[in-house]
């Protein structure tokens, strides 16, 4: 696939159903030309208000960071079960669609992990893990079909 200089490689099918923790919008750098909205999300414990509700989460510079003063979950759990993920939207519809998301709610897409390539050397590759953790642990989904399962 190709959108402007950038050739946009499938590395795995993808989906996924999670509650979202947070939403970042992003306007500036390469990043920002192909995915312009960030998601937190989180599935199993990360999804129940009850753990949430111990967690603050922020996200910044296409990262995603929790903190509580209590662990009431393992760590490895709220690693697994939890992630951010750079979404591309595929079509203007997908894109009018995540402008809509909101922080709370419980999202289900479906799509590609992809690797994007400049012509300069460039690169941007998604995990296809949920065990990495730090700088490329991120999922970078090209975002085919989205809806919203359950609203604020």
């Amino acid at each position: 696939m190709l959108q402007g200089e950038y050739v946009i490689t499938p590395i795995a099918d993808f989906q996924v159903q999670a509650k979202v923790l947070g939403r970042k919008n992003y306007s500036w750098g390469r990043e920002a030309d192909l995915s312009p909205l960030d998601l937190a999300l989180g599935w199993g414990q990360m999804s129940d208000e009850s753990i949430l509700e111990h967690f603050n989460i922020s996200q910044s510079g296409r990262w995603y960071y929790w903190r509580t003063d209590r662990m009431v979950i393992p760590r490895n759990e709220i690693q697994t079960s939890s992630a951010n993920m750079h979404m591309i939207p595929a079509n203007d519809q997908i894109a009018d669609r995540l402008d809509d998301v909101k922080e709370g709610e419980v999202v289900k897409f479906s799509g590609k992990l992809v690797k994007i390539e400049a012509g300069d050397g460039w690169r941007w590759v998604s995990s296809t893990s949920r065990n990495d953790r730090g700088n490329g642990s991120c999922e970078i989904v090209w975002v085919e079909d989205f809806d919203i399962v359950m609203s604020n």
